[in-house]
């Protein structure tokens, strides 16, 4: 119970004051150097410096003093909000693709030029490495086999007549790929199935 200002005793003061903290949000403690503290120290000594150079220079010492702060509140909120855009080379690089791969729509062109006159150039830059890379996935996702780990394996598994042309210890047999020999690659390709149990 609390007095009131003429001297006589509130017996209600205690019962609200009571109902107001069940009703009434938790007050969060805001922590010293969380973005809120910070931002409202920052504020704090703006306006305690607009204020300084209002007192000591005027008016034109205030708007230059107002687009000092507006100027440095830019850099610094751009400077917080990147911090997490950019690792500053501290983390190793993450490598989700060594190289950007030809999809789908690609593909066409590519068999057309690695069988027309510049095949050689396409076969072992781009085709080549675009049919291991089929056959990797293929022979990881049905057999679990690893074209680059386990190379006899992976022979056995495509075939002795087609091997070398997807070999990567040793470069393709022929500068240009015929276009039965593609054909078959293809249809062997296609025609990995997963081992029936």
């Amino acid at each position: 119970m609390t007095a009131n200002s003429r001297g006589f005793i509130d017996i209600t003061a205690p019962v609200q004051t009571a109902a107001r903290a069940e009703t009434a949000p938790p007050r969060r403690r805001v922590r010293i150097g969380s973005v809120r503290h910070s931002v409202t120290v920052l504020v704090l000594v703006a306006a305690a410096g607009e204020v300084l150079l209002a007192v000591t220079d005027g008016v034109d010492a205030v708007a230059f003093g107002l687009a000092a702060f507006v100027a440095a509140g830019i850099v610094i909120a751009r400077y917080a909000l990147a911090g997490s855009a950019r690792d500053s080379g501290l983390r190793r690089p993450v490598r989700l693709l060594g190289h950007s791969q030809p999809g789908l729509g690609s593909w066409e062109w590519l068999v057309h030029n690695a069988l027309g006159a510049e095949g050689p150039a396409y076969l072992e830059k781009r085709l080549r490495p675009q049919l291991q890379r089929l056959f990797a996935a293929r022979l990881a996702e049905e057999y679990g086999t690893d074209l680059y780990r386990a190379p006899v394996r992976a022979s056995e598994l495509i075939g002795p007549d087609l091997w070398p042309w997807l070999d990567p210890a040793s470069p393709a047999p022929h500068p240009s790929i015929p276009e039965p020999t593609l054909r078959a690659l293809l249809t062997r390709l296609e025609s990995l199935q997963p081992p029936r149990p």
